[in-house]
């Protein structure tokens, strides 16, 4: 495991803020050159620390209006039955996140839709057509109080 110290947890930060700075920029920011930045920042691509570069989209702007987290229970609980769910769930275009959870239900997915009538469909053509799914029940985001993208790092 690569070990890290403050200047790459700063560069963290930073790039996890604005993904768009310059090597430039971040190097400016924290008083050192470009070169050993760029090299800083390449190792952290390398070891698989930055996984990619994003931009964030406003999902209302987009007419993504409706958040829900279900909540699927699976009848059967082989590897089998659980590799298949979880390549056939993270197909769907509506599915943000998919989680393996411990309690009451085997995952918990994070979708976004338009509205309930697209929540619909989504349940009855695609996570109600999957194998093996049991139980679903959902509950749906009234207000985003925290979203964040951002790990701490420190």
């Amino acid at each position: 495991m690569l070990k890290l110290d403050t200047t790459d947890y700063r560069i963290l930060e930073m790039l996890q803020e604005n993904a768009k700075l310059t090597t430039k920029e971040v190097a400016g920011e924290l008083g050192l050159s470009i070169t050993p930045v760029y090299e800083r920042i390449k190792r952290l691509e390398r070891h698989k620390i930055i996984l990619k570069h994003v931009a964030l989209v406003d999902r209302k702007k987009i007419g993504k209006n409706l958040i829900g987290f279900c909540n699927v229970s699976l009848n059967q609980h082989s590897k089998d039955n659980l590799l298949k769910f979880e390549q056939d769930v993270v197909q769907f275009n509506e599915v943000l996140e998919c989680y393996h959870i411990t309690g009451k239900f085997d995952y918990m997915i994070k979708i976004a839709v338009e509205d309930m009538e697209a929540y619909h469909k989504f349940t009855y053509h695609h996570l109600a057509t999957l194998d093996n799914v049991g139980n679903v029940h959902t509950v749906f985001a009234m207000n985003d109080i925290k979203y964040s993208t951002a790990y701490s790092v420190t």
